[in-house]
């Protein structure tokens, strides 16, 4: 049912040669595509972004295992499939944490509850974000608090989107593996948390 265009064979050969700018254009090509995609189950564009931008940095990571003659649709399809299961079942662990870490309080407002978990998260995430390099932590910053697009970002910057990607991913690394070790098995969680909320 889908094939590859002739454009796509190409862009998916210089993908797999490292080529940035077929990745770029592949970015480009799918983006509307998967956001409205995305965007029908998650009803945020803010989330679907990220989902979007998850998937291709997967695609990128994994671009030596392409072949341009396999159908690249379905391939990226089920990438962010995936990455919108996994968002919304973290969304329902994110609730059931609020109430396991809530249920011995009394008497407290949905305000207050969040103040809590906002106040604790956001506490152990500064220290967290410590241990990032100043170019990391400038580059998480503008895409989560400013919330800037990668494509923004490398703009700004004057890099390429990729390396806004890898230095995204290297600093969830180093958060998570902070929040691992000050927090358990909630780390993910609490990434998952600062991604959604900051």
């Amino acid at each position: 049912m889908y094939n590859n265009s002739e454009q796509e064979k190409i862009l998916i050969a210089g993908l797999i040669q490292d080529d940035e700018s077929a990745f770029c254009e592949l970015y480009a090509l799918y983006k509307n595509r998967l956001m409205f995609f995305a965007m029908k189950f998650l009803k945020s564009k803010e989330f679907a972004e990220d989902v979007f931008q998850d998937a291709f940095t997967s695609v990128w990571q994994n671009r030596r295992f392409l072949n341009p003659d396999s159908p690249f649709a379905p391939y990226v399809y089920t990438i962010v499939k995936n990455r919108i299961l996994n968002l919304l079942a973290g969304i329902e662990k994110e609730q059931q944490l609020k109430n396991i870490i809530l249920s011995g309080s009394v008497d407290v407002t949905n305000d207050t509850e969040d103040k809590i978990l906002d106040d604790d998260l956001n506490q152990l995430l500064e220290k967290a974000l410590l241990d990032l390099t100043s170019q990391q932590r400038r580059i998480f910053d503008m895409s989560r608090k400013e919330m800037k697009s990668h494509k923004e970002i490398a703009e700004e910057l004057n890099i390429s989107v990729y390396t806004v990607q890898q230095h995204i991913s290297a600093s969830l690394k180093v958060i998570r593996s902070y929040l691992v070790k000050y927090s358990g098995t909630y780390a993910d969680l609490l990434v998952l948390l600062f991604c959604l909320n900051s």
